[in-house]
């Protein structure tokens, strides 16, 4: 107990982040060993303990990173998100023309020596939510500026989610809503963002005329079908039917840990629909617990940005907080049939390698920016202290004045 309370008092920022950090680290590894059984029987054997090492693996990895993004001063994120920027874009390049295929899809290119896959829009997201916030942050006395500040933003933004939308448009479109909502939070001109959204449009209509021309460069039959199979209430989505299943089965207090059924039937429990797996095995209790830890990690985030003095630091925080719970709410929302299946996984507790070190480090960086609000509020504070005691240091000195010129007077 001892060791745990040094190392609780050692952590600098919100206790509450680092809290619920551990408690997805948690969800991810009990929720993983036991959707991947299926999976484990398919690949390996039926070895699930494999998977759990793995899984345990890339989180202590992730929590790693996640120390290490910690620790740095978060306004040095602002010095390389141009660099940041600049091997983003080549990597996503490559991605298109020279990744691993994988479901017909190329979202991920293939780490020599290795032989893990990497997937590039993990670090695109995060590249350019850096990006953004560092460009308003600069641009705040001519923020409304339609050259001066708008164009610096709309170009990288439309690049980037442009260049992941071929394989992966549920991805590119939620970083695209993050970046929007982080030029609201910026005051950015409600006319500059209405044009945004234009511009978004129009991007959308060009890749759906590319894809058109060319289907093995952009998945325009899988979007279709998918939304139109969505918008049809289609009962033939193999992958629905099953996730409802499970959701069903759970009822309140679900069927409990390890006894799920639908692990067996339904693909990629482990990561697409693991929340389905959580709601079966842990009920809507299991499911309420998830969601709330989410909530409350943007409710902290906005608490904390409120107290931030530099505007980097604020919009920072909270455009990777709302990048991470919109993907969870997201995947949640295709869990329960809100939404079209798209592949999205649950940030931290699905299964994954660079989805999980990159959403910690995003975290890091967030803790980064607590860390430094938690010091300047101590600072602020012992400042009022001091500032305090010099005036009642100055009273008295006055008051001793007064009654010296009043004992000689009589």
């Amino acid at each position: 107990m001892e060791v745990i309370s040094n190392i609780y008092n050692g952590l600098k920022g919100d206790k509450s982040i680092w809290f619920i950090v551990l408690m997805l680290g948690i969800c991810s590894m009990l929720s993983v060993y036991s959707a991947v059984g299926f999976w484990a029987k398919m690949h390996m054997g039926g070895n699930t303990e494999y998977y759990l090492f793995k899984q345990m693996l890339f989180i202590l990895a992730g929590f790693g990173f996640m120390y290490m993004a910690y620790r740095f001063n978060y306004m040095l994120y602002s010095k390389i998100a141009p660099l940041l920027i600049m091997i983003t874009i080549p990597f996503l390049i490559y991605t298109l023309g020279f990744g691993v295929d994988i479901n017909e899809a190329r979202r991920w290119i293939k780490i020599p020596l290795i032989n893990q896959t990497f997937q590039t829009s993990d670090l695109a997201r995060l590249a350019l939510i850096i990006f953004i916030a560092r460009t308003i942050a600069k641009k705040q006395d001519n923020i409304k500026d339609l050259k001066g500040a708008f164009i610096p933003l709309v170009i990288p933004v439309v690049l980037v989610c442009m260049l992941i939308a071929p394989a992966d448009l549920s991805t590119a479109a939620l970083l695209f809503v993050t970046c929007f909502l982080m030029m609201i939070i910026g005051r950015v001109s409600i006319k500059y963002i209405a044009l945004l959204a234009l511009v978004g449009i129009a991007g959308l209509s060009l890749l759906i005329l590319i894809g058109t021309a060319f289907p093995e460069v952009v998945r325009i039959e899988t979007w279709i079908s998918r939304v139109t199979d969505f918008l049809n209430g289609s009962t033939e989505v193999f992958q629905v039917e099953q996730a409802k299943i499970a959701i069903a089965n759970g009822e309140i207090f679900g069927v409990g840990p390890g006894m799920s059924m639908q692990r067996n039937f339904l693909p990629y429990a482990h990561a697409d629909f693991i929340f389905a797996i959580i709601c079966e095995e842990y009920g809507i209790v299991g499911a309420v617990v998830i969601i709330f830890l989410y909530i409350y990690l943007l409710f902290r985030c906005t608490v904390m940005v409120t107290k931030s003095p530099k505007t980097f630091g604020s919009i920072l925080a909270i455009g990777l907080c709302l990048n991470i719970v919109i993907h969870a709410l997201s995947h949640i929302a295709i869990s329960v049939n809100l939404l079209p299946p798209t592949g999205l996984t649950l940030p931290i507790i699905s299964m994954g390698g660079t989805s999980v070190i990159f959403t910690c480090i995003s975290l890091g960086i967030i803790l980064s920016v607590s860390r430094y609000v938690e010091e300047y509020s101590v600072k602020e504070i012992i400042e009022e202290e001091h500032a305090v005691d010099e005036i009642e240091a100055d009273d008295n000195q006055i008051v001793g004045r007064n009654n010296l010129k009043y004992e000689n007077y009589y």
